[in-house]
């Protein structure tokens, strides 16, 4: 009897120890299942709502860079219409300075003509006037208010594209043959571009004969003789005074042009020339100069009509101290 008591004791035990583990095992499985519930709940919620409020923010963002952009293209605009009224003033500054360089240039060579002029009027005594009086009046060889009593002529041509592309290149053939014309017969004719250049080579230095054959070949060949031209008169009226000049020759010489560049210097020109055809005892200078402009830019933008006026200042000048006289034609007719 004692022995199965024994027996009854230990089942007892072995049962309560696997009720304990099972009843453990499921409170540990209930506060898995439970902690694991939490997690899923927050992790599907969350990301959602930040989706939609990072969309609407980019929203947000495309609009303010659209207005953004806009501004910028506005203020670009504005920017590039600044710079062209900028360009236009710095333009019209240009042509004003080159007003002001060409009458500065003037000025005091105008006030020591008009001292002169002045001196002269004080010494002219009454014996002096009575003489005049008394004398006759020379013949005047002049035509058109151009003397031609000279019995050689050179033609300095401005070949620049604003003569040789406009109607002035017609106008320019018509004056050579008019002025050809004038003259029925010299001892020697030359042909030259404002840069000293000459038309036949064959007569590089050398007077061209005149014949009939020799002037209809000058006309022929002007229509087509394009050199290069820097519109400067200067270069062709030295070479033409330092080759041809001759004591016992009377010379005239015929600048053909229609602008002088704001980049050149009256002032120099002018001098130069005085320098090379010096007076001579009597107060007569080498050889004459004559000049003839031709409103080409007239007919373009008035930024470029500056050159014009420098032009035919230019040549005034030259003309009145070298014996001479300047014509400026009004059109093409």
């Amino acid at each position: 009897m004692k022995r199965n008591k024994r027996q009854m004791d230990s089942s007892s035990v072995s049962f309560l120890d696997v009720a304990a583990c099972g009843f453990g095992a499921m409170i540990i499985l209930l506060m898995i299942t439970k902690s694991g519930g939490q997690i899923d709940i927050e992790f599907t919620t969350t990301p959602e709502s930040a989706i939609i409020e990072l969309q609407e923010q980019l929203f947000a963002i495309r609009g303010e860079t659209t207005i953004v952009t806009r501004e910028l293209n506005a203020k670009h605009e504005q920017i590039s219409a600044l710079k062209d009224r900028v360009a236009r003033l710095l333009r019209d500054r240009d042509n004003l300075q080159g007003q002001f360089q060409t009458s500065s240039e003037l000025s005091d060579e105008v006030t020591e003509e008009i001292g002169k002029l002045s001196i002269a009027q004080q010494v002219l005594t009454a014996e002096m006037q009575r003489l005049l009086a008394d004398s006759t009046a020379p013949v005047n060889n002049a035509i058109g208010g151009i003397p031609v009593d000279s019995e050689y002529i050179i033609f300095v041509i401005d070949t620049s594209g604003s003569m040789y592309d406009n109607p002035s290149w017609n106008k320019m053939l018509t004056v050579i043959n008019d002025t050809l014309n004038v003259y029925p017969e010299v001892k020697g004719i030359q042909v030259m571009n404002d840069m000293g250049d000459y038309m036949f080579n064959s007569y590089r230095g050398r007077w061209i004969p005149d014949t009939p054959a020799r002037r209809s070949q000058i006309l022929s060949t002007l229509r087509t003789w394009h050199p290069y031209s820097n519109s400067s008169p200067v270069e062709g009226v030295t070479r033409a005074i330092n080759t041809f000049y001759s004591a016992d020759k009377k010379i005239s010489i015929y600048v053909l042009g229609d602008d002088f560049l704001p980049g050149g210097s009256i002032r120099e020109v002018l001098r130069t020339i005085d320098r090379i055809n010096v007076e001579d005892a009597d107060g007569n200078r080498l050889v004459r100069i004559h000049g003839i402009g031709f409103p080409t830019l007239f007919n373009g933008p008035q930024r470029f009509q500056q050159s014009v006026y420098r032009y035919a200042t230019l040549m005034r000048e030259m003309t009145q101290r070298n014996g001479g006289t300047f014509v400026g034609l009004n059109d093409f007719q």
